[in-house]
């Protein structure tokens, strides 16, 4: 949608698909406007062998993200050997993100990794990834939880994230494709439901911005962050898992 035909502190239409696939423990296809991410969570009951050198014995929670051969105008190739410099960084990322969410002390001796597959690329690929990864990722441990294989209170925030950018001297929220290629300045933020920051990343294109600026990115990201966290929120309830313990704002 372009930027004249959304206000500026404005997401675009959000929706929540919950168990989207048959077989992952935690499903969700997240769609921010044209962006689709289908995001699955796999409960493996092992840690990866580099914890198993580690005197603290916890879980652990990973990602890996990809982009489909025709989720954009022209076909990409596969990823099938090494993935390339940006795959790399936005994996890391997510999986920050999401560890940022849940005890790893109280999951217990189990990894769960999240897969961020883009169907559709319209923009914010990543933040939808990290936004719909943290559903996926409280589905299956929700479900871990009631099953007594994980302790409760595993999850201890909610994480959520979105793009922000400065396009002709003005803030926008949730940049799409287009308004990302035209942006002066554009951010990346990821944030809890406590209202603090995961993660901050922004780049200027040509200029350098203001502190002004960057203000008012980070109010526009806060602001719709916590609209996606409630979104989140009332997805989840819907299916059943309430998010009590994870100590967010009402």
């Amino acid at each position: 949608m372009a930027a004249k035909q959304r206000a500026e502190n404005e997401l675009r239409p959000v929706r929540f698909e919950l168990d989207y696939t048959l077989h992952a423990e935690g499903s969700v296809l997240i769609s921010m406007g044209n962006t689709k991410v289908l995001c699955n969570a796999t409960v493996e009951e092992r840690v990866p062998r580099w914890l198993h050198r580690s005197s603290r014995r916890h879980g652990w929670v990973t990602a890996e993200y990809a982009m489909l051969p025709r989720s954009t105008h022209q076909r990409v190739d596969r990823e099938t050997m090494r993935p390339k410099g940006r795959t790399q960084e936005i994996t890391r990322l997510i999986g920050r993100s999401l560890r940022a969410a849940v005890d790893l002390d109280r999951l217990g001796e189990r990894q769960i990794i999240v897969d961020c597959d883009v169907i559709q690329a319209d923009g914010g690929t990543r933040t939808a990834a990290i936004t719909g990864g943290y559903v996926a990722l409280a589905l299956a441990i929700k479900r871990l939880e009631r099953r007594k294989r994980a302790k409760p209170g595993t999850l201890i925030r909610q994480v959520a994230a979105v793009s922000v950018g400065i396009l002709n001297g003005k803030a926008f929220l949730d940049l799409d494709y287009q308004m990302d290629q035209n942006a002066d300045v554009d951010f990346n933020v990821v944030m809890t439901d406590s209202g603090e920051f995961v993660e901050a990343q922004g780049t200027a294109e040509g200029d350098p911005f203001s502190k002004g600026a960057l203000n008012a990115m980070l109010l526009l990201a806060e602001m719709g962050i916590e609209e996606l966290i409630r979104l989140q929120r009332s997805a989840l309830a819907e299916a059943g898992y309430e998010l009590q313990g994870s100590g967010g704002r009402s």
